[in-house]
C-alpha cells in the first residue's frame, strides 16, 4: 500500500477541523463501527474535499449529501460499516468498487487496501474523483468507465467487491468476478429502502447475510458522459 502525506491544508477549519472530525468519529464509534483502522482512515480523509464548496460545513455530518447528476456522497457511517464488513474476513489485496461516485469510499478503500479497482457509469464524476484521488497522492486505484452491472472481468477475480448503488438483483457478473473466500458487500432492492447484503464465496457455493436497512440511489445500466 503505498503511504500517504496529509498536508495541513486538508485539515480545514470551522466545520471541516479537525475537532469536528473527531466529534464525527465518537459518534460513528456510539453507533457501532469498532474498526480502529476503518475509523482512523475516516477521521483522517478530509471529506469536506468530495463535496461541493457549498456543501462543505456539512461535510462531517452524518449524512448523504448530493454530488450532482442525481447522485449522493454516501454518509460516513455507511461508508464505514460496508468497509468493515468487507475487511472483517482479513486483508485484502484486490478489491473491485462498482460506483466511484465522489470518489471518498474509493480514498477510504484504498488506505486500507492494497489495490482497487473502481468502476462508474458516469463519466464526469469519475474525473472529478480522479483529481481528488491525485490530489490526495492516492496511487493504488484504477478506474475503468462502464457498466456496473458488469464489473470488470478482464482484472478478476476480486478478494473483495463493494458496491455503493443499490442492485434490484445481485448481479451473477460480479458473483462469478469473486475469487475464493471473497467477500461482496452489496445493496438490494428496487424500493425507496433496500437490504443490505453480505456474500462469501465458499467452496459449496454462496452464503448470503442479510444485514441492515439502508437507502441508495439505484444501480444504473450503461455508461454515459
Amino acid at each position: 500500500m503505498s503511504k500517504r502525506t496529509w498536508d495541513d491544508s486538508w485539515h480545514g477549519t470551522g466545520m471541516t477541523s479537525q475537532r469536528t472530525r473527531d466529534r464525527l468519529i465518537q459518534r460513528l464509534y456510539d453507533e457501532g463501527l469498532s474498526d480502529p483502522n476503518v475509523l482512523e482512515v475516516i477521521r483522517r480523509t478530509p471529506r469536506h474535499l468530495f463535496v461541493d464548496e457549498a456543501l462543505a460545513h456539512r461535510a462531517y455530518e452524518d449524512t448523504a449529501l448530493p454530488i450532482g447528476h442525481n447522485q449522493t456522497i454516501s454518509q460516513p457511517y455507511m461508508v464505514g460499516r460496508m468497509t468493515e464488513l468487507l475487511l472483517a474476513g482479513g486483508p485484502l489485496d484486490k478489491v473491485m468498487e462498482i460506483g466511484t461516485g465522489s470518489g471518498y469510499q474509493t480514498a477510504v478503500l484504498a488506505q486500507l487496501v492494497e489495490r482497487v479497482f473502481s468502476v462508474e457509469r458516469i463519466q464526469a464524476l469519475q474525473e472529478k474523483a480522479k483529481d481528488r484521488l491525485v490530489e490526495l497522492n492516492i496511487r493504488n486505484v484504477v478506474f475503468r468507465w462502464g457498466d456496473g452491472w458488469e464489473g470488470w472481468p478482464a482484472l478478476a477475480p476480486y478478494n473483495g467487491i463493494i458496491v455503493t448503488a443499490a442492485a434490484t438483483n445481485v448481479p451473477q457478473a460480479l458473483l462469478d468476478q469473486l475469487a475464493p473466500g471473497g467477500r461482496l458487500v452489496i445493496p438490494v432492492g428496487a424500493g425507496e429502502v433496500q437490504q443490505l447484503l453480505l456474500i462469501v464465496r465458499e467452496d459449496s457455493g454462496f452464503t448470503r447475510h442479510i444485514l441492515d436497512a439502508v437507502r441508495f440511489v439505484p444501480l444504473l445500466n450503461g455508461p454515459v458522459v
